[in-house]
């Protein structure tokens, strides 16, 4: 009898220390004390080259914050990393230039970005002949 009682108190100091972590979470990330809710962010600058960690400001009137952001290293410059876009697949390779295309279409601007709404993008034509015998 006394084992079931231990555990129960168990079980209860622990739902209350996960409800307790959880009020503290949500009370940090309301914490930054700006009321301003018309932000303007910039692009994200990485720390070193051209991509990896790095940061954004953002200005509101009289405000002005700093966020962590990181841009991927395969991320398409030309674009850049704050426009997401929905490709299509691959069109068929074009003998006079000796490049295929493919279009995307944006699906999200990041922080405000300035993002064209469709974009192509080429990449030369695989010389690589495939083969299907497999297992001969």
């Amino acid at each position: 009898m006394q084992v079931r009682g231990l555990l129960l108190l168990l079980a209860l100091i622990l739902v209350a220390a996960a409800a307790e972590a959880g009020k503290n979470k949500k009370e940090k990330t309301k914490k930054d004390g700006s009321k301003c809710e018309d932000w303007r962010w910039g692009p994200c600058v990485p720390n070193s080259k051209d991509c990896g960690l790095g940061y954004r400001e953002g200005t509101c009137k009289d405000e002005s914050k700093k966020l962590k952001c990181k841009i991927p290293c395969n991320w398409k410059k030309k674009f850049g990393a704050d426009c997401k876009y929905k490709f299509e697949s691959w069109g068929g390779c074009s003998a006079q230039t000796g490049l295929k295309t493919r279009t995307g279409i944006l699906k999200k601007a990041l922080y405000n970005a300035q993002c064209e709404e469709t974009v192509y993008v080429t990449k030369p034509c695989s010389s690589k002949i495939k083969s299907k015998s497999k297992g001969q």
